[in-house]
């Protein structure tokens, strides 16, 4: 049986054990009809498979040495005593560019889940669980960033409410690793 609950920087570093590497066997291109004048389409594309872990570009055990964690919330999830999904949010920190100076914004910061648990609603229960909590600040929307080769992210997002606003195929162009990838920006709406 799945149990979850809010958790603190003791179970960082068992947060941190929980897998967030996937295949990617699709994404999202942008197809810009006459330059973007006509609008811009994301359109999903069949790609040779390939291993993304976001793993290595985001660690619990380094969010206090970066940040101000005080108006942060950490959810996990354990099957027994073993971690199997988290998700961290974020609101209320000065030096976050994601919360765009707002206090009423939270970010979903990270969302994880398990391979071998993927699909049996986990990653729905944290967001339900951070969702509240973020009503219960008062904010007035989540943001959420990922990119155009998660797609299994898109649509779990899509399928929370949560609205596509922005799309940068540039925002990382100066990492050679993920320069060829789009930043998707998604929010959603508390109120």
């Amino acid at each position: 049986m799945i149990t979850y609950r809010a958790v603190d920087r003791r179970y960082f570093p068992l947060y941190d054990q929980i897998s967030m590497a996937f295949t990617v066997r699709s994404e999202y291109r942008l197809v810009k009809p006459d330059r973007g004048l006509g609008g811009i389409l994301l359109q999903e594309v069949p790609v040779s498979p390939y291993r993304k872990d976001l793993g290595k570009y985001e660690r619990a055990c380094e969010y206090e040495a970066r940040f101000d964690i005080s108006h942060w919330r950490v959810f996990m999830a354990f099957d027994g005593e073993k971690p199997v999904g988290g998700a961290t949010f974020a609101a209320r920190t000065p030096g976050v560019d994601m919360l765009e100076g707002r206090d009423d914004l939270c970010v979903l910061w990270d969302i994880r889940v398990e391979e071998g648990y993927r699909g049996q609603g986990i990653g729905q229960v944290l967001w339900d669980r951070g969702e509240a909590w973020a009503k219960s600040l008062g904010m007035a929307q989540m943001k959420i960033e990922c990119q155009n080769n998660n797609v299994r992210a898109c649509r779990f997002y899509h399928k929370q409410g949560a609205e596509l606003c922005k799309i940068d195929e540039y925002a990382y162009a100066g990492d050679d690793e993920v320069a060829a990838e789009t930043q998707l920006v998604w929010y959603k709406s508390l109120a």
